[in-house]
């Protein structure tokens, strides 16, 4: 049985465009919720912020992600869920093509790409668990669209806010992109006077308050005199 659910919502632009100017790494510093495990980049460095359009196949099967390829707007990121099979590539040369002519701007694979060379060459950022000979087939098994789906441990919902470099990926919602922003717009804001103080020799550990919470908690060495 095949599944389209209307996607709803989209993220703002402006939220799309205060992420392009921070850094997922920057929100790694406050929480681990939607940071997807266990997918790779494929490019050494680039920006991928977009709006989440889902797939669900079954293992083998890849008619539905074909046939989503059909709704995808400009700015969308395809998030596959293969149903836990990570050696089997649902994604290559051929679907980026179409992906991108479509407005796409990257694609989450919980599963493995082929002709890598092919999608690197055409800077099409794609996150997933390797490369791999073995493929899906078109065989009108079953699959779905715009679903909830699990990919890297991480739930991801249709329209949910798709935000990765080459450090890694995070998925969360308008809502949290919203509350998050702020505070990485001040952070990436704040990085360049505290590499002109560390370059002028100040302490991390006292900046970072590291030292702090240390010597808070130190306690004496056996057989030190305090």
């Amino acid at each position: 049985m095949f599944t389209h659910a209307p996607r709803g919502s989209r993220p703002s632009a402006e939220i799309l465009e205060g992420l392009r100017g921070a850094s997922p790494s920057t929100l790694g510093h406050y929480t681990d919720c939607g940071f997807l495990r266990g997918l790779r980049p494929n490019l050494r460095r680039f920006k991928l912020v977009g709006s989440a359009i889902t797939v669900r196949l079954p293992h083998l099967d890849s008619t539905a992600l074909h046939y989503a390829l059909d709704s995808v707007e400009p700015g969308d990121v395809l998030v596959v869920d293969q149903s836990g099979d990570h050696e089997r590539a649902c994604w290559g040369s051929v679907v980026t093509v179409a992906a991108r002519a479509r407005g796409a701007v990257g694609a989450l694979i919980d599963g493995s790409t082929t002709d890598v060379a092919e999608i690197a060459a055409m800077e099409f950022p794609t996150f997933s668990r390797g490369a791999s000979a073995l493929t899906t087939r078109i065989l009108g098994l079953e699959g779905s669209v715009n679903i909830p789906v699990t990919v890297g441990g991480v739930t991801v919902m249709p329209g949910d806010v798709i935000f990765g470099d080459e450090n890694g990926v995070v998925a969360m919602s308008a809502a949290a992109a919203a509350s998050w922003l702020p505070i990485l717009t001040a952070d990436e804001a704040d990085e360049p006077s505290w590499v002109t103080r560390l370059e002028a020799g100040a302490s991390l550990a006292e900046m970072s308050g590291a030292r702090a919470l240390f010597e808070k908690g130190m306690r004496a060495a056996p057989g030190g005199d305090g």
